[in-house]
């Protein structure tokens, strides 16, 4: 007969199944992870923020997605490293800890959407209207798409989670590597119908409004390549959008697998494993595609290196 623990203040996080084998690696694994998105993703804002030549909205636009996979990860790594050294039956954590982490969870994963939202709208206008593109994409438009971006998400989680504190709690246990919305309810035994309802149309709204921006911007700009006969323009467009829209699969993909795999209880460990890989893929790829693809980028981090070079001879 299970237990029942009503409205608990410490839950138990059961975290990842690891032996005392593999313990080690594992955290320096996920460690080396962690610092690698941390420095990775700073150091591209940085950069932007300290060189004239990338004050432009595209650059703008793209540092909310390093911040946002920053924040992603640093609610979620350092306490699943702490979790790995730790014996099963001390992995405590609070509720209210719980509850702000999974709000951390859900806003990353529903700002990732409304960020490369945005971002697609500053390639459209770049593309199909280049001669405007100055007076629409003005620092005030700037900040409003980024407030916009982020203030969408809030409100949608906001009312996620809101949803869910309500509920009084029987259970204690946490199945997954972290907290999250669906965790959370799990642990009432009330009816938990409403959240089910609001967060089934919660994500058919997020994804039909990300995937059907996607595709309506990205067809007007192929019509606008297919139909110009300027090179310049087709390759630039080729460039920034299929690095936009490579990014775009990396954070769908390794969403939808996690979701998918929590309609299947007995993939439990697989789901725990693909819930940690939507954070770090995208999170470690991003700065390294934007990296790689942008001119600017490239060529600043050359005369950085060549100014190290002389200063050291």
């Amino acid at each position: 007969m299970e237990n029942y623990t009503f409205n608990s203040f410490t839950l138990q996080m059961k975290g990842l199944k690891v032996t005392r084998a593999s313990m080690y690696p594992f955290f320096f694994f996920f460690l080396l992870c962690y610092l690698f998105i941390l420095i990775s993703n700073v150091g591209i804002v940085v950069l932007i923020l300290i060189d004239r030549s990338l004050h432009q909205p595209m650059y703008f636009l793209f540092c909310n997605l390093p911040v946002n996979d920053v924040i992603g990860n640093t609610y979620m790594l350092p306490r699943l490293l702490s979790d790995i050294l730790s014996p099963p039956s001390e992995r405590l954590i609070s509720y209210y800890e719980c509850v702000v982490q999974a709000f951390c969870s859900h806003l990353f994963g529903t700002t990732s959407h409304t960020i490369l939202m945005i971002m697609a709208f500053d390639r459209y206008v770049a593309i199909c209207n280049p001669l405007r593109y100055a007076a629409i994409m003005t620092n005030k438009m700037v900040m409003k798409l980024t407030v916009s971006a982020w203030g969408v998400a809030f409100v949608l989680v906001g009312i996620l989670l809101g949803l869910t504190i309500r509920l009084n709690r029987c259970r204690t246990l946490i199945s997954n590597p972290y907290c999250d919305n669906a965790s959370l309810f799990k642990l009432s035994c009330e009816s938990v119908v409403i959240n089910n309802i609001y967060g089934l149309t919660f994500t058919v709204v997020l994804l039909t409004a990300s995937i059907g921006s996607i595709i309506i911007t990205y067809s007007k700009i192929t019509v606008v390549c297919l139909t110009s006969k300027n090179q310049s323009l087709n390759s630039k467009a080729l460039k920034t959008c299929s690095t936009h829209l490579f990014v775009y699969m990396i954070m769908f993909i390794c969403g939808k697998v996690h979701i998918l795999l929590h309609r299947f209880p007995q993939y439990l460990e697989y789901r725990n494993w693909a819930a940690i890989s939507f954070h770090i893929i995208p999170g470690s790829l991003n700065p390294i595609i934007y990296g790689v693809q942008s001119k600017e980028i490239k060529r600043f981090l050359s005369k950085l290196f060549k100014s190290r070079k002389r200063i050291s001879s």
